[in-house]
């Protein structure tokens, strides 16, 4: 493991970035974890793993990594499906998995993804996170599905005026997300210190306050959190436990190097290396799932916090992971007077993030396929599942993008002599058949026609065999009454 540079002048900007990502971090380690459905402990290891081992090797040199909301809904999935014992499973895995696809040079090949796709699979979390986290601020649990989620709502606003214990707790959550909003209005010099951390610290002091009491925190403490995946869970690896690691795989990785593309966009520093970008993910999975933790990711709003706080080389996440490993060890008693109401906050601001506002106007004006791409994956992710969801978006980006690279133009033109010319221009692929035998079954059986195919920059087999069909049985009619321009080799050239 090459460790960080430390210098000495650079390490005061080092100091002050990694104590304020570390305030940003804390509540989202213990927020991700809660609504994930597991103890607050294991998203705090998760984002200690995520500074101290994956901060410290290379890859991206200002990235920060730990678990992340965008994770949330397949992680409550895979619990409830399988058990919390299984899910160290999964990320172990899952890490194995990176650092495998990270020594095969396959990390430059996650950007291939469609930027619509990614958008749409963020939006489609967003839109979850958020109708789950509505039940977590009125201290009831969400159904298992988006779809039913939705469908609560209703009900869900009936229980908030007929049950105050319920008002209490939806007042914490509703507060804390005005605090974070009304927090980055601010003056800069104010907001050195996270709206998300001041935000739980009032609701913390409210909730002691209150004449009802609010549900809070379970601790466990650190260690009694961690749960190795034992033997006996081997039993259980069917092959949709193989569907769900594939899932994160791909999930958790598109999202790091996504990130680390947006990253490399806020600083004038070292670019990522892909590869060894996703192996450092790889080695942090791979022990958080020993760990029976969370699954990481790179995390845009942490490491774009790095940035703006002047970090200027890797030594800010490791130290964020010191000070998280701190905190957790000497004061894990702190988490248990958090209200989850507060936390619920937190992640409803965060999955309001994770909607595209500011894009999906411009992109419906001058992409609207890709607009259409992008809530067609969000509406499959709420309506069915995650992976189903990304797997959908990725069918629609494909068939979208051989529908516009096949532009076809078809040009009739009468020749001296009666002859028909047929010109065909662009790519000639199996999507545009249609439009090009309706042109050349609409001449008659006794013409000659000209079929002048030197515009053509792409013809598929598939054109090229019925080319070579529809020639043969219109020379039946009258020999020699097609001419090629240039000739077609044979349907098994």
């Amino acid at each position: 493991m090459r460790l960080p540079t430390f210098r000495l002048g650079l390490f005061k900007y080092d100091l002050t970035a990694s104590l304020v990502v570390f305030l940003v971090a804390l509540p989202l380690c213990v927020g991700v974890a809660v609504a994930s459905g597991v103890p607050a402990e294991l998203g705090l290891i998760t984002g200690i793993v995520g500074g101290l081992v994956t901060g410290a090797l290379p890859g991206s040199s200002l990235q920060v990594s730990g678990p992340a909301a965008g994770l949330t809904v397949l992680v409550a999935e895979t619990v409830q499906r399988f058990g919390l014992p299984v899910l160290g499973v999964v990320v172990l895995a899952t890490g194995l998995l990176q650092l495998l696809l990270g020594a095969l040079r396959w990390g430059r090949w996650f950007r291939a993804i469609s930027v619509a796709v990614v958008e749409g699979m963020l939006a489609g979390i967003g839109l979850v996170i958020i109708a789950g986290q509505l039940y977590a601020l009125a201290d009831r649990p969400a159904p298992a599905s988006g779809v039913d989620k939705i469908l609560g709502l209703p009900g869900l606003l009936s229980r908030l005026v007929a049950t105050p214990s319920a008002g209490y707790s939806f007042a914490i959550g509703a507060g804390t997300i005005a605090v974070i909003v009304l927090w980055q209005r601010l003056p800069a010099r104010v907001r050195v210190v996270p709206g998300a951390l001041v935000a739980v610290l009032l609701a913390t002091v409210a909730a002691w306050l209150l004449p009802q009491p609010v549900k809070k925190v379970e601790v466990k403490g650190l260690l009694d959190a961690i749960q190795p995946p034992g033997t006996g869970v081997l039993d259980q690896f069917t092959p949709a436990l193989i569907v769900t690691i594939v899932a994160f795989t791909l999930v958790a990785s598109a999202e790091s190097l996504f990130s680390a593309a947006a990253v490399d966009r806020l600083h004038d520093g070292p670019r990522t290396d892909y590869d060894k970008e996703l192996m450092a993910q790889g080695a942090g999975n791979t022990l958080c799932g020993a760990l029976g933790a969370l699954p990481m990711t790179a995390v845009i709003v942490r490491s774009a916090t790095n940035v703006q706080a002047g970090a200027r080389t890797k030594a800010s996440r490791v130290l964020h992971g010191v000070w998280l490993l701190l905190f957790a060890a000497l004061l894990p008693a702190a988490l248990g007077v958090i209200p989850v109401a507060a936390l619920a906050g937190v992640l409803v601001h965060a999955g309001f993030k994770l909607l595209p506002f500011k894009h999906i106007g411009p992109l419906w004006r001058e992409h609207r396929s890709e607009a259409v791409v992008l809530a067609a994956t969000a509406v499959a992710i709420v309506t069915v599942n995650m992976f189903e969801g990304v797997l959908i978006g990725l069918g629609l980006s494909v068939v979208k993008t051989a529908w516009e690279t096949s532009r076809l133009h078809v040009e009739t033109e009468e020749q001296p002599g009666g002859a028909v010319r047929v010109r065909l221009t662009g790519n000639a692929t199996f999507l545009r058949l249609p439009t090009i035998l309706d042109a050349l079954e609409a001449q008659p059986a006794d013409r000659v026609v000209e079929l002048d195919l030197t515009g053509l920059r792409h013809l598929d087999h598939a054109c090229q065999t019925a080319l070579n069909t529809w020639a043969e049985r219109h020379n039946a009619h009258a020999p020699e009454a097609v001419r090629l321009i240039p000739a077609l080799a044979g349907p098994e050239a």
